[in-house]
């Protein structure tokens, strides 16, 4: 039986050894913090809870396919809930939509506010299943894309994936109102992205939630990570937290060992990294490096472009957690305040190096579903701005507590001052997320997708150079 060694118990790593261990093999996983669930983690606090990362829960039967790979199923686990309306926008016009699944009922409101768009609305839906139905066998629920995986596409549905515009300019060729194409283009953002940068392929977000609903586990999302933690670990995965690794060793090209930070050497027959992909070249394979400079006779062109042209990162988020001793009717369980200017939001972010004056702000209230994570008569806000990557051109440090007012004067321009409410908080800035979860350059979703050429980029799950190495 092989000994498979995962780096990280986030969801990649706990759902790759799930599959590992249901396939046979013996598994055993390292993770550096406390806790299992990687950026799916919680805060619990004076009273109040909060899940801190992945917020909005879609495509419950690829969770569904997950547990059924292991002969069990999902609501043994976990009870997922439906979430309407899915999201509660508000714009600086004070118009407010609730997005709903039910397009009898989106079209109604749609009428409300844009009457022309209601036809454009419904054909942008379809173009958008159009797009998931040619792309998720191929690129979806398949590894990642290549040219040769492209190729597989039916050659009528070539130019029906949309791959040559942008997200923004699709959804400005399907409906007029702004504040349609702003609601449009924020799905942009599910993968750390700009609208007016990333491929209309990726409208495809759109379909799955806008048709396909969100859901919420009873208990919190971070119980999507307990849950599966618990599956694995009845699978006969070995899970050892607060045991981060140090190094993984590499002997004639082959994965040979891992160094752990507190200096125990563990052998296995391969390792999966469920870091990021650039955190783990330079920092887990730091000797690989200097062997492959001083020796000739590996190949180290490969490794010096991966060195060298990381793809560019996604955004970040400065993150508030806020305990609130009132309630606020007026708020659903997710809710969008959104930017005045949303152009010079996204400029801001990936050209300037600065987050922005004038952000679109999310806030999750958990409560809203399950009152036992505020104290009654509270509520738990986590509120989430987009950030940029950490480049160095922003002092998080010195700036984040003015930044931190920013915000809540911005969500007080919407009516929701909550200053003299706020009884317990906490401020996430992209320096706690790196740290947090290994995240390179503090980035949420790994590499950015504003590129036509963005998903040929994405790195193999089996390494090219180091056998026995692979990545979630």
């Amino acid at each position: 039986m092989n000994q498979i060694l995962i780096i990280g118990a986030g969801i990649g790593g706990l759902s790759t050894a799930i599959r590992l261990a249901a396939a046979g093999q013996r598994v055993t996983i390292y993770e550096k913090n406390p806790q299992v669930g990687g950026k799916m983690g919680q805060i619990v606090a004076d009273g109040f809870r909060w899940d801190i990362g992945p917020s909005v829960i879609t495509m419950r039967h690829v969770f569904e396919e997950l547990f059924a790979s292991a002969e069990r199923r999902l609501e043994d686990y976990l009870t997922l809930e439906p979430v309407d309306p899915l999201t509660r926008y508000f714009y600086p016009n004070s118009t407010i939509l609730d997005a709903t699944h039910n397009t009898e009922k989106m079209a109604a409101q749609i009428r409300q506010i844009a009457p022309q768009d209601v036809a454009g609305y419904e054909k942008y839906l379809r173009y958008a299943e159009q797009i998931h139905r040619i792309t998720g066998p191929v690129f979806i629920y398949d590894r990642p894309p290549t040219w040769r995986s492209f190729l597989r596409v039916p050659f009528p549905d070539w130019f029906k994936i949309d791959g040559l515009r942008t997200m923004q300019q699709a959804i400005e060729n399907h409906v007029q109102s702004p504040e349609l194409r702003q609601l449009l283009g924020r799905f942009a953002t599910y993968v750390g992205g700009s609208p007016y940068l990333a491929p209309a392929t990726l409208n495809v977000i759109a379909h799955v939630e806008l048709s396909g609903g969100v859901w919420y586990p009873r208990g919190g999302i971070y119980a999507i990570a307990q849950a599966m933690a618990r599956l694995a670990e009845e699978l006969g995965v070995t899970i050892h937290a607060n045991c981060g690794v140090q190094e993984i060793c590499v002997d004639n090209g082959r994965f040979s060992h891992l160094i752990l930070e507190n200096g125990e050497t563990v052998q296995g027959t391969a390792v999966v990294s469920n870091l990021d992909f650039t955190t783990t070249w330079q920092h887990l394979l730091k000797n690989f490096h200097a062997k492959a400079r001083s020796n000739k006779s590996l190949t180290i062109d490969n490794l010096l472009f991966t060195i060298n042209h990381s793809p560019d990162p996604s955004c970040s988020g400065f993150i508030l957690l806020l305990g609130i001793n009132r309630q606020f009717p007026e708020l659903a369980h997710h809710n969008i305040l959104f930017s005045p200017d949303y152009p010079a939001e996204f400029e801001a972010i990936f050209e300037q190096g600065q987050p922005p004056a004038n952000p679109t702000i999310y806030i999750a209230i958990t409560s809203k579903t399950d009152p036992e994570h505020a104290p009654e008569g509270g509520e738990n806000w986590f509120v989430l701005v987009n950030a940029p990557p950490l480049d160095g051109r922003f002092d998080w440090h010195t700036n984040q507590q003015n930044y931190r007012d920013l915000i809540l004067q911005k969500i007080a321009d919407f009516g929701f001052d909550v200053r003299a409410h706020i009884v317990t908080e906490q401020i996430l800035t992209p320096h706690d997320l790196a740290e947090g979860s290994s995240a390179w350059q503090g980035a949420l979703y790994g590499a950015s997708p504003n590129s036509r050429w963005a998903a040929f980029k994405r790195p193999h799950n089996r390494d090219k150079q180091i056998e026995g190495l692979y990545f979630v």
